[in-house]
């Protein structure tokens, strides 16, 4: 049996609001938020972007991003945090973040998918400790007729990324050198 002392006691009272500022996100709501707004991306996605329904079918899984802020006055960078779903469910939660160095100026946010239409893709992502966009990432373009350009030349690409939703300053928006790095949200 443990006696209960009055210098036991203060140490751990103050050390209380130590523990709680660590905010560490257990019983937070941040799983949630993503959650949510992954939900209404790809909703977004589906309705504007003809062609990605398909895409989503034939995927092994959709890395959703719903809110990519970028900004850049000289130096640059770009930050948000999205849903990995495999077969319609939530498996892991990631950040993406890029810097960049050049003639710019302006705002602009933006949503964009990857779709890992490969297994081996899917797994090279998710056991990566931090995976950066590379060469073998095709971007999916609305052609003329508004739809996107998907065949069975384009569902063989191992990534496929799809960026909707623009508003701001920035004309275009890609995503060379933005690393996805998984989180705890």
């Amino acid at each position: 049996m443990s006696n209960l002392t009055r210098r036991h006691f203060v140490i751990t009272g103050a050390s209380l609001p130590l523990v709680a500022a660590c905010g560490n996100g257990i019983n937070s709501d941040g799983a949630q938020r993503i959650d949510a707004r992954a939900n209404a991306a790809q909703e977004f996605m589906f309705r504007e972007v003809p062609g990605t329904r398909e895409l989503a079918q034939n995927a092994r899984g959709m890395l959703i991003m719903p809110l990519i802020t970028e900004a850049g006055f000289g130096f640059g960078g770009s930050y948000g945090r999205g849903a990995l779903r495999i077969n319609g469910v939530t498996v892991d939660y990631y950040s993406a973040i890029s810097g960049t160095f050049g003639l710019q100026i302006g705002a602009q946010q933006y949503a964009h998918t990857l779709f890992f239409m490969t297994d081996a893709a899917l797994q090279e992502f998710r056991t990566s400790p931090g995976w950066a966009v590379g060469a073998d990432m095709r971007y999916a373009a609305i052609d003329q007729g508004s739809n996107l350009g998907v065949d069975t030349t384009t569902l063989a690409d191992p990534v496929i990324a799809v960026i909707y939703g623009q508003a701001g300053l920035i004309i275009g928006a890609t995503l060379d050198g933005t690393r996805y790095t998984r989180i705890i949200p």
